[in-house]
């Protein structure tokens, strides 16, 4: 038996497609959506519209953008030497909150995963070697501290090794304001290898 109208189930169902929306939670949005005024509702679909005919990837590091290449790439006060490897271009976002990186990005789309048929060819790893053509002196890989993104950090570091640039990792350890006795095993591995000289 079907409680709710069609409309409102096919909404439910398009909600429950977005990562980490599950049934619940689509089911409070559209009821949000169903009490709001039918103005704020719009906003939202042209915001929303807005995006898909709007919004460009990088034709140099393949962040997203209005404008091509990217107020990153086409910044003078960026060190074009330093490329940031990361998989997503969300991951700019939390380097560039911190404002201590001044160096341009390459987004790969993605990281290595062969149970999600996610191969090299996947990824944006071609027009990253591209890059490498030019003056860079330094690499830094910024993929995710786990399986997909180790695999991927070190997929890239053995095709970049051969052509003399530094590659570098980011350091991974504890966060600031934890307890070290609520850190699993890796966590505090990674700590220790990664301790610096104070």
């Amino acid at each position: 038996m079907q409680y709710l109208s069609e409309t409102i189930e096919r909404a439910i169902e398009e909600f429950v497609k977005l990562p980490g929306i599950g049934r619940k939670s689509a089911q409070r949005l559209v009821f949000h959506l169903l009490r709001l005024p039918k103005e704020k509702v719009l906003s939202l679909t042209d915001a929303l519209i807005e995006i898909k005919e709007k919004v460009v990837y990088c034709s140099i590091c393949y962040n997203v953008t209005e404008a091509d290449p990217c107020s990153i790439c086409k910044s003078e006060n960026r060190d074009k030497s330093t490329i940031c490897i990361v998989e997503e271009a969300n991951d700019i976002l939390a380097f560039e909150k911190t404002g201590n990186y001044h160096g341009v990005y390459h987004v790969l789309g993605g990281a290595l995963s062969p149970l999600d048929a996610i191969g090299p060819d996947e990824l944006r790893i071609k027009e990253l070697m591209h890059r490498l053509a030019g003056d860079v002196k330094e690499i830094i890989i910024a993929t995710n501290p786990n399986a997909e993104g180790e695999a991927t950090a070190l997929y890239l570091s053995k095709l970049i090794k051969p052509l003399s640039i530094k590659i570098t990792r980011i350091a991974r350890g504890l966060p600031v304001g934890t307890d070290l006795e609520y850190a699993d095993e890796i966590t505090l591995s990674q700590a220790l290898e990664g301790r610096v000289i104070i």
